[in-house]
């Protein structure tokens, strides 16, 4: 990869894991007070998993996601990207990884209003290393007919799939999702579902999914579920559903 100094630490132990987070804590100093974010979170991501992570508001979710994101760091513990240390890393070096390796979703899609869907999606691609072309990135989310439309003649549904075709469009590694339904109704959350689980069951890209709604779970390799910033719970549904088969 070449943009991060080997850490002294052991590499992942077993071949194909791409996340490590060892030890890993956060504090946020409010004035006299602390908050304890996360409190030791232990956690290895193998290519090409589906994890959901669920848990309360507060449980440490985001921050999670954020530090493996290279969007935050740790006050204690490492993060390494297949062996390379992220933890130590420079804003120049994080830049780059979020860069070149990590694509992210959030509830809010954060797309240009002045901008079409394809402008938006080539923000991007201009930037990244071995994109996809934005025409094609909006294919692959289903919107190969509203190339130069603007987020305001979109719906919901489509402004957060420009979004995925964005975040997907420099090839990552790894897709981050902070609640990407959480603004949207039933049935358009399933179309947005659909694409991410396409994602990563075409193209083989790691993603992790925070939600509040259980039944997305069903989607997942395997779920974790997370309390006072820690890790509470752990569980591998025994048949990972298609977004068509749950409800709620």
């Amino acid at each position: 990869m070449g943009l991060m100094r080997e850490s002294a630490a052991p590499s992942p132990a077993r071949p194909g894991v791409v996340l490590v987070a060892q030890g890993l804590a956060k504090i946020y100093r409010m004035g006299t007070s602390e908050v304890h974010a996360l409190r030791g979170v232990d956690l290895a991501v193998d290519a090409g998993e589906f994890i959901v992570l669920l848990g309360p508001s507060g449980s440490g979710k985001s921050t999670l996601l954020n530090i493996l994101g290279g969007l935050d760091t740790p006050s204690a513990g490492h993060v390494r990207f297949v062996g390379h240390e992220l933890t130590r890393a420079g804003e120049p070096e994080l830049t780059r990884y979020r860069r070149e390796h990590v694509g992210f979703v959030f509830q809010f899609y954060n797309l240009i209003p002045s901008l079409t869907a394809r402008e938006n999606v080539a923000l991007v691609t201009d930037i990244a290393e071995r994109p996809m072309a934005p025409e094609e990135a909006l294919d692959w989310v289903g919107l190969a007919e509203r190339l130069d439309h603007f987020p305001s003649q979109l719906s919901g549904g489509e402004q957060q799939r420009v979004a995925i075709a964005r975040a997907i469009a420099k090839r990552p590694e790894v897709l981050l999702c902070d609640e990407p339904t959480g603004a949207l109704d039933y049935e358009t959350g399933k179309l947005v579902l659909e694409v991410i689980a396409r994602v990563n069951a075409e193209l083989g890209t790691t993603a992790m999914v925070i939600t509040h709604n259980a039944a997305i779970a069903g989607m997942a390799d395997r779920v974790l579920k997370l309390g006072n910033g820690r890790i509470v719970g752990e569980s591998r549904p025994e048949r990972k559903l298609t977004p068509a088969e749950i409800s709620w």
